[in-house]
């Protein structure tokens, strides 16, 4: 976008009781922000939802003093700005009806043929939680996803710290702008990140940071992925928000179960016990549901490295298929005695180290 298109659309946001839907409704109607001002006043009442106080609120000359301000920061500190409907910004947000019309990035964030997955929970991490984080991104690895989180205590720095160490681009969904980092101990990673990937707000650098800043920014960390995947919660707390977020955007989500008297349990229990997200009890259930497939040149490699590597049950999977061709899941499961989620997570297995490959209408055959 042009630095004047740019330079109306924030006054457009600048807008007292314009939020995204409104502020896309306008342009649709308008065809783009610089024409929203100069447009008749009659003709912007015409628009659902549009009264005469946001029109009066409209043509404030303090709107785009405002902008001006926000747009000097911007070039001042080479903040790239993605305009909701243009190429360059993110493909799953633009299905958002509530996606921010402006997102502000810094680092180098390339989603281009990419998995990406969203990763929240409590700030209270378990170490059984902080576990299981890391084991799913190693086990996720080859499949070379994009994490996303919200650079928050407990399990946001976890997963982020995660995807760093195994070399996988990970994004920062931040609640504030660009012009500060919170918490203020995690600036340490702030290089890192943005080498490997970097950070997204629809905060401006003048936005007063309020807890309620948090809610607002969970719908960009839910919109921009594939899923969802809360490792741990208690009864309350925004990943459980989060995760409302993404199945109201029609995303999978999935959550970690924990034993009953676990308070940072509570939270993933309910969410599996009232049927809003799959229980994730293995990693590789999420390649499976999601229904990745890995880079060409990377099984050849997998397979002889692991190949004879086969366990007790992947051996009798391993069998079954020699002896019967390709089958389908639930028949495998019926004649190897195992429960269907079970074998999922065993025949993805199998798939990462090159044994079978999965075929349409859930049937699996030997490599």
């Amino acid at each position: 976008m042009t630095e004047n298109d740019l330079l109306n659309t924030l006054a457009l946001q600048h807008v007292t009781n314009i939020g995204d839907i409104t502020a896309k409704k306008l342009i649709a109607y308008c065809g783009s922000a610089e024409e929203v001002f100069k447009e008749k006043k009659r003709n912007l009442l015409k628009i659902e939802g549009i009264g005469s106080v946001i029109i009066n609120d409209l043509f404030e000359m303090s709107h785009h003093k405002a902008a001006e301000k926000e747009l000097h920061f911007i070039k001042s500190n080479n903040i790239v700005c993605l305009y909701f409907d243009e190429e360059d910004y993110p493909e799953k947000l633009k299905h958002c009806v509530d996606g921010p019309v402006l997102l502000f990035q810094s680092g180098s964030i390339n989603l281009k043929n990419q998995h990406i997955i969203s990763i929240v929970g409590t700030r209270k991490i378990t170490t059984q939680g902080i576990a299981f984080c890391e084991m799913l991104l190693e086990q996720l690895v080859p499949y070379n996803p994009i994490i996303v989180s919200g650079f928050a205590y407990g399990t946001d720095i976890t997963a982020h710290k995660a995807a760093l160490k195994h070399d996988l681009q990970t994004i920062g969904c931040l609640a504030h702008g660009l012009n500060q980092i919170y918490p203020k101990v995690h600036k340490k990673y702030v290089a890192d990140i943005e080498k490997n990937g970097g950070f997204y707000t629809d905060f401006w650098s003048g936005d007063t940071f309020d807890k309620n800043n948090f809610l607002k920014r969970n719908r960009v960390i839910a919109g921009l992925s594939e899923a969802t995947i809360v490792i741990e919660s208690a009864e309350r707390g925004g990943s459980l928000v989060t995760a409302d977020i993404a199945n109201s955007y029609n995303r999978d989500v999935f959550a970690v179960p924990g034993r009953i008297t676990d308070s940072q349990s509570i939270g993933c229990n309910n969410l599996i016990k009232y049927q809003k997200a799959q229980m994730l009890t293995n990693p590789l259930d999420i390649p499976y549901v999601l229904n990745w497939q890995l880079e060409t040149d990377v099984t050849p490699s997998i397979q002889k490295q692991l190949f004879v590597e086969l366990d007790e049950q992947e051996k009798i999977i391993y069998n079954y298929l020699k002896e019967n061709n390709k089958q389908q899941l639930d028949t495998i499961a019926i004649n190897c005695g195992m429960p269907i989620f079970k074998i999922a997570g065993i025949l993805l297995n199998m798939e990462l180290k090159g044994v079978v490959r999965p075929l349409p209408g859930k049937l699996f055959e030997l490599i």
